[in-house]
């Protein structure tokens, strides 16, 4: 009896070593990407995203320190232990789940073309062929275009940020970019900058590539963060929170499939 209750006693002793307390959660996050993730003139990162994850920090009581990291190198920072969490728009998709976990559903940000109001383009190898699309690096947009697009003699040219997207299709240098929608609308269209631009054809479908809602990326081994991540979505969702931080920002719903 006393040999089994050591036993027990030890156990749970190894399993509270295992446990880690988490006091601190390190953010990786590409601060270029508004309204979801940018950069203010003082230097504080700001946004949608921004302001939803400081909530989920403040609901599981740990101090968010957020580490800045160029997108197309956000998962192997992440394996990396450069930082404990990606909240960068970043989309749950098959290939990615392959690497890393997900936690529940952040919001949906779509994909969709955008190019000069007027132009006959549409996000189709027929219309784009020998024209040229701009995309930002390792984003789930890059990987859709290369897929379907550059084998069919559409050029693809990515770029290490989605302001220098914007910069050559407004210089000209680009045809069209293809993002994300809700980013697309309200960081660019809604702007000054994005006078003399529309949607060039109808937001894009395709679950195993562009997959089915951003979250919030983490390491394979850290079931307790993603536990008490995906608690704290679920309560801010219940009590109304999630719809007030998301209304100065959007005038539609960014999370759909409620």
């Amino acid at each position: 009896m006393k040999k089994f209750a050591l036993c027990i006693a030890l156990a749970m002793m190894a399993v509270s070593a295992g446990a880690k307390e988490w006091k601190t959660v390190r953010i990786g996050v590409d601060p270029s990407y508004p309204p979801f993730e940018s950069k203010a003139p003082n230097g504080q990162i700001v946004g949608f995203a921004v302001d939803l994850t400081r909530e989920l920090c403040t609901r599981i009581n740990v101090k968010c320190v957020w580490v800045e990291q160029d997108f197309d190198s956000m998962i192997p920072a992440l394996k990396g232990k450069k930082f404990d969490a990606i909240v960068s728009s970043m989309t749950a998709t098959e290939k990615r789940r392959q690497q890393i976990d997900f936690s529940d559903k952040l919001f949906d940000a779509g994909t969709r073309m955008v190019a000069r109001a007027g132009s006959p383009l549409r996000p189709t190898v027929q219309s784009l062929k020998g024209r040229r699309v701009g995309v930002e690096q390792g984003t789930i947009q890059e990987v859709y275009a290369k897929t379907y697009w550059e084998p069919q003699g559409v050029i693809v040219v990515p770029y290490q940020t989605q302001d220098q997207v914007y910069t050559d299709l407004d210089s000209g240098r680009l045809d069209a970019a293809l993002q994300d929608e809700a980013q697309a609308s309200v960081g660019f269209l809604k702007t000054p900058r994005g006078k003399g631009f529309a949607w060039a054809g109808p937001a894009l479908s395709d679950p195993k590539i562009l997959g089915e809602g951003t979250a919030i990326g983490l390491r394979k081994e850290d079931t307790e963060l993603k536990a008490k991540f995906n608690q704290a979505i679920k309560q801010m969702h219940q009590d109304g929170t999630f719809d007030k931080l998301a209304k100065p920002y959007f005038d539609f719903d960014i999370y759909q499939n409620r």
